[in-house]
């Protein structure tokens, strides 16, 4: 992993902990949730406060999260927003601990300056033995305080005081008063700095988990199911009406359609779908090249199209696909005809706007793992469990390109690839966005998804499908 973590595609944007006080604080919260200290004297530390270095240290990686269901944070300063989250076993971790930290930030500065925070993401299962178990997550509560408990300590204090103001003769009761003043000094004035951190609840309908060789659950979307990157049979009997596995594309593509979670590249408003697609097709060249055993050479655009002519015959299907789509989108071939059963099919697709955006174009990602660029943007476990595996004129290829070309602007990458970020109205449900229309061939189709009724009984099914008969 040397070339990504050199080129800050990997760890990158951790949060340093090298003072003495800070390490201090966040021994006393580690000791308090694990009952075990750090010897080290600096380490860096994720968005939850895990730091690689000390589960290193532990030979534990989820030394903070030891039952995989309820994951454990630790908080040194509102910072760790910005930082990534490592060792993710639920999709929706992430986006729960930022929106924590974001609605509580005044106050969790301000607590933070005195001491670490820690706390949970509280599920409603204590462990995940079986896939059935997933399914009864459907919230997410996190519950926060201090070490020296400074939220429970402001909380009773604050009780006290509504005591002491409603009895009458409060003044006079010594006990009552004493507690107040020991409280006080541990919390300040609570009456002119309230220090408040409520529980938050967080819906948990669909995500994505690595438990079980990595699973989709959609509960919230008018056609509930769950996707498994392993065979369906490995994972018993799961309460949802439809499962279904990584083999079973035509169904994937036909739920999806029904879904209305997806849209073709070609249609997606304000996308560049030309550069899009050679893109993809550079990286199917590459992988192809490199599984040949064909050097790469320095992998620019003309090198890979000399690369395109040494392959020939041997190119992947995937490849050829996508030049046809290109072909057509330049107005040089007519509309190509790719199904649920091509390989380049799910390829050709991402994610329509909406609250599961991200969770869709990750499970694209898996669909299609030869766009690497998407797979690292989208689902970076997945990316760094393939990399391993590459050969090493992969990596550099591969590293050099993401430090390249996605890196610099990885906001304006996003955009580019998968559009805007939704805006909020968009968030209850998918809405249909009608895009740019081609200049010739899309009348020919059965509506943006072609023969769109096979899929529900298991045959092709896509945009590029079968085409409509006249008359």
């Amino acid at each position: 992993m040397k070339q990504l973590i050199t080129r800050g595609l990997m760890f990158g944007n951790l949060i340093e902990v090298s003072s003495p006080q800070l390490v201090d604080r966040y021994n006393r919260a580690l000791k308090h949730l694990t009952g075990k200290e750090t010897a080290l004297k600096d380490f860096h530390i994720d968005l939850s406060g895990y730091s690689p270095e000390i589960g290193d240290e532990f030979g534990d990686p989820l030394y903070l999260n030891p039952n995989g269901a309820n994951r454990q944070f630790i908080l040194l300063t509102t910072a760790q927003k910005d930082a990534p989250l490592l060792n993710i076993r639920f999709s929706t971790s992430r986006g729960i601990l930022t929106q924590f930290i974001e609605k509580n930030e005044a106050q969790l500065f301000a607590l933070t300056a005195r001491d670490a925070v820690c706390g949970e993401l509280q599920g409603s299962v204590y462990a995940v033995d079986t896939p059935a178990r997933l399914f009864e997550i459907r919230q997410v509560t996190v519950e926060a305080d201090t070490i020296g408990g400074h939220v429970a300590d402001a909380e009773k204090l604050g009780a006290l005081i509504e005591k002491f103001r409603r009895e009458p003769d409060g003044w006079r009761d010594d006990a009552l008063i004493a507690e107040m003043i020991g409280l006080a000094r541990r919390t300040g004035d609570v009456t002119r700095v309230p220090i408040t951190l409520p529980a938050m609840t967080f819906e948990q309908g669909n995500f994505w988990t690595s438990y079980f060789g990595g699973l989709y659950v959609f509960q919230d979307v008018k056609f509930p199911a769950a996707i498994s990157r392993l065979p369906v049979a490995s994972l018993g009997t799961v309460p949802i009406a439809q499962v279904m596995d990584f083999t079973h594309r035509n169904h994937i593509a036909d739920w999806l359609d029904r879904n209305l979670l997806v849209e073709p590249i070609v249609q997606a408003r304000g996308a560049d779908a030309g550069a899009i697609l050679r893109q993809k097709m550079d990286f199917i060249l590459v992988d192809a090249a490199d599984r040949l055993g064909i050097a790469l050479g320095d992998a620019r655009r003309t090198e890979l199209r000399k690369l395109a002519y040494r392959i020939g015959t041997a190119l992947p299907d995937e490849f050829l696909g996508l030049a046809s789509m290109l072909r057509w989108v330049e107005g040089a071939g007519p509309w190509p005809r790719i199904s649920s059963e091509h390989p380049a099919y799910f390829y050709t697709l991402r994610a329509r706007a909406g609250k599961d955006r991200d969770l869709v174009n990750m499970l694209l990602s898996e669909l299609a793992p030869m766009d690497v660029r998407q797979m690292f943007i989208t689902h970076k476990e997945r990316f760094y469990e393939d990399y391993a595996g590459w050969s090493d004129a992969k990596k550099v290829y591969v590293a050099e390109f993401l430090a390249r070309e996605y890196q610099v602007d990885r906001e304006g990458a996003r955009e580019a690839l998968f559009g805007p970020e939704p805006r909020m109205d968009e968030l209850a449900r998918p809405q249909m966005k009608e895009g740019p229309k081609p200049t010739r061939g899309l009348r020919d189709a059965v509506g943006p998804w072609g023969a769109g009724a096979g899929g529900r009984g298991g045959g092709p099914v896509g945009p590029w499908g079968e085409t409509r008969r006249r008359g």
